[in-house]
């Protein structure tokens, strides 16, 4: 499948993954250009059949892919499989240490067979101690302190979406693409990457590591933190709506207390630098809420863009739907599900020469491209056979 234009076209991805992690690997790959063949058992990905909070999974991180079902049940299609990794620069698997063996599709397997192969494991832990252990985005969330910043230890929250999951699918991207240059110039062996979910969610945290390796001070988590700038709050306006307005540089302070009739804090001599002021955040921020008040968010979000403010209201991924950025051309593309449906879903946030890339990807039916892929297998060999006669 070439001929996409994109900068990963004519590379071939077979993928054995499910859920979120792995899948996302493979839609970005599959985003990018390359060909990307999901391998599903009879029953289909599990993540199929999810509903609630999970029915967005399969259809969202499964687009653009080509679906093939194998029963490993069965010689045929173990061979198969094996045709299916000599044709392809990359495979993509996420099942824990050791189920892959029993089918035969070990790493040591997998190196002696199909040296040339890219083989990039999503796991929960890269390996050590903990490398054994199942894993999921909440769970690193709790054991990499995120949950703790984000709530607090007392009441620790995990963040609102799978974002470890997702991001652990980006670093195994970028992983993949390393590796692709490096074969790129010259090197003919393959590579073995091992994503882990929890080492993904420990760089997220890493500033706070970092700030308590320099200071010796525990790091406060984002409800009680200290705050680095006079005003970087939420407040009400005058029509039940709220706005989160940041104000960080010297010059936001001062257009900030201009427009806003604020000239007390910019005469006030205690309030000449932003530690004086953050200092002050006690009779400033109550001072600033009781103005804000008097605004309506329409008005104040063309008063704040005018000053060059940062600013934005409380939204929820609904609103984003009705969002003039969100709705620009090319910020929502047009997708399609299994069952021929549309549905529209963010752009990957890239623009490529000036273009955005994902619109009209589909989601594969159930086996959809089994006998396709076969044929195409089939086709290769009788000419690898030529070739070699």
């Amino acid at each position: 499948m070439t001929g996409t234009g994109l900068p990963l076209d004519g590379v071939r991805v077979v993928e054995m993954t499910h859920m979120v992690m792995g899948p996302t690997c493979g839609m970005i790959l599959a985003q990018l250009g390359a060909e990307v063949i999901k391998v599903e058992p009879p029953v289909g990905d599990k993540t199929r059949s999810l509903g609630g909070m999970g029915t967005s999974f399969f259809p969202l991180f499964n687009r653009g892919k080509r679906s093939v079902v194998l029963d490993f049940a069965q010689a045929e299609d173990r061979e198969t499989m094996h045709r299916l990794l000599e044709s392809a620069d990359v495979f993509l698997e996420n099942f824990r240490d050791g189920q892959l063996e029993k089918q035969g599709l070990g790493s040591e397997e997998l190196r002696c067979k199909h040296p040339h192969l890219i083989v990039a494991g999503h796991k929960g832990f890269l390996s050590g101690p903990y490398e054994h252990r199942p894993a999921l985005d909440e769970v690193v969330q709790m054991m990499s302190g995120l949950a703790a910043m984000t709530g607090t230890r007392d009441k620790p929250q995990r963040v609102g979406s799978s974002a470890n999951d997702i991001m652990g699918g980006m670093f195994g991207a970028i992983a993949i693409l390393a590796a692709l240059y490096e074969k790129r110039g010259g090197k003919r062996d393959g590579a073995d990457i091992r994503i882990g979910l929890f080492e993904n969610c420990l760089f997220l945290v890493a500033q706070h590591m970092v700030e308590y390796e320099m200071t010796g001070r525990k790091p406060r988590s984002m409800p009680e933190r200290e705050h680095a700038w006079p005003i970087y709050d939420i407040f009400d306006t005058a029509d039940g709506e709220r706005i989160f307005i940041g104000v960080v540089t010297e010059g936001h302070w001062w257009s900030f207390c201009g427009e806003f009739a604020l000239q007390e804090f910019a005469d006030d001599p205690r309030l000449r630098n932003t530690t004086d002021r953050i200092l002050a955040r006690g009779r400033i921020i109550p001072r600033v809420a009781e103005v804000i008040k008097g605004w309506k968010i329409a008005d104040l979000s063309e008063k704040l863009d005018a000053l060059n403010i940062a600013y934005s209201p409380i939204n929820r991924p609904e609103d984003l739907l009705q969002d003039p950025h969100v709705l620009r051309p090319g910020g929502l593309v047009q997708n399609f599900n299994a069952d021929g449906e549309p549905f529209r879903v963010p752009a990957l946030p890239v623009e490529w020469n000036g273009g955005n890339i994902g619109e009209g990807l589909n989601v594969p039916v159930l086996g959809a491209d089994t006998e396709s892929v076969r044929a195409e297998l089939d086709k290769q060999n009788a000419s690898s056979k030529n070739n070699a006669a």
